[in-house]
């Protein structure tokens, strides 16, 4: 499956620094979106491709500090480099522990912008790969049978399959056969293997 391209969405409201910001992302083959306000980020929607926003903390209306915190409490994760005219250390310290990549004061050093930016686009494509990943693995679970989803919840707990046969008031022989085939459904190579993949789908383990 070929990737969209990254993109770097920058918000700001003043139109000089946003073609400032688009020329300098063009230069490095970056693709730019140019944006004055968060509304208008939201009515054109996150972009498919691994992205990375360069906000400014001041912003008509809602302020960029406000839409990190909204975005948070949300569940939603975009990397977010914040540039401002008017920072202090206090607002720094909460970006940050918000999860910002970086808070930059202006005048900046353009290599500190794009090096902020590049960290920002290479977690955005880790978290969209995990995303896919789990998307895939949820589809092979939907593919087991009650019965083995209910040895998979006993395996991963560590039991042996003669523990699981009694628990299940099976045959030890279709315990394995049952396992085996939970095994080849979800591509597991070993117990432990199913044991991540348990944690990845958020399986709670029966006891």
């Amino acid at each position: 499956m070929n990737e969209a391209e990254p993109i770097v969405v920058a918000i700001d409201d003043d139109s000089e620094t946003r073609e400032a910001l688009g020329s300098l992302l063009r230069s490095v083959g970056l693709q730019a979106k140019l944006l004055s306000s968060i509304p208008d980020l939201l009515k054109t929607g996150r972009p498919k491709g691994p992205t990375c926003l360069v906000l400014d903390v001041r912003l008509p209306g809602r302020s960029g500090l406000d839409f990190q915190r909204e975005l948070v409490a949300a569940g939603i994760y975009v990397p977010i480099v914040f540039i401002t005219g008017h920072g202090d250390i206090p607002m720094s310290v909460q970006a940050m522990k918000e999860g910002a990549i970086e808070f930059l004061t202006k005048p900046f050093r353009h290599q500190d912008l794009l090096d902020a930016i590049q960290v920002g686009l290479d977690r955005d494509r880790a978290w969209l790969e995990n995303d896919r990943e789990i998307a895939a693995l949820r589809k092979r679970y939907q593919s087991l049978t009650q019965r083995e989803r209910e040895v998979m919840a006993l395996v991963v707990t560590g039991r042996l399959n003669k523990q699981i046969a009694g628990d299940l008031g099976l045959s030890e022989i279709t315990v394995k056969v049952h396992r085996g085939q939970v095994m080849r459904k979800l591509g597991a190579t070993s117990a432990i293997d199913l044991a991540r993949m348990a944690e990845k789908l958020k399986i709670v383990p029966a006891w």
